[in-house]
């Protein structure tokens, strides 16, 4: 049992880390790119990466599990912990930081039920932010820089829980 719990956990860290190192990756092709490239190029993120995103809040739950049933295992149990809160703290800055942003990228594009369902969550909070944010660059470099911070996060907490598996 401990085995599949350990194999589910690498699994979504490792998918979290590999859609957030994606957006890293691109960085610094797409801050080259004109406003309206840019634009035009953000809105191939969805619905693809709002689905892989599913696998940062089942990873928080998957390795919090993990840190409950190690926590009598000393190196591993610290080790998980550390992994908990890297891949937490991946999905604080998608929602304070993020998450604000889509909805910048967001106002002008046709999503489905789900994708609208999805965005709508902070809404009323974000919203106004976006719109009041008339410098795109700004918007730019808080969305392409949130994704570079979640990157490192996430290679910690996928390298935190390779250790703690290895112990």
């Amino acid at each position: 049992m401990l085995l599949v719990l350990q194999v589910i956990s690498v699994f979504l860290v490792g998918v979290a880390m590999s859609l957030a190192l994606a957006h890293a990756l691109e960085f610094p092709g797409k801050m080259r790119l004109d406003q309206r490239t840019y634009m035009a190029v953000q809105a191939i993120y969805y619905p693809g990466f709002t689905i892989g995103g599913a696998a940062e809040p089942l990873a928080i739950i998957a390795t919090g599990i993990l840190v409950l049933v190690i926590r009598n295992d000393g190196a591993a149990f610290w080790w998980s912990l550390a992994s908990l809160i890297a891949v937490a703290a991946m999905h604080v800055v998608f929602w304070t930081v993020t998450q604000p942003t889509n909805h910048y990228w967001l106002k002008n594009q046709q999503l489905s039920q789900a994708g609208a369902r999805f965005f709508a969550i902070d809404q009323p909070n974000s919203e106004d932010r976006a719109a009041t944010n008339p410098n795109w660059t700004a918007s730019r470099d808080r969305w392409e820089y949130s994704h570079i911070a979640r990157a490192a996060l996430s290679a910690i907490a996928l390298i935190s829980l390779a250790v703690a598996i290895a112990r």
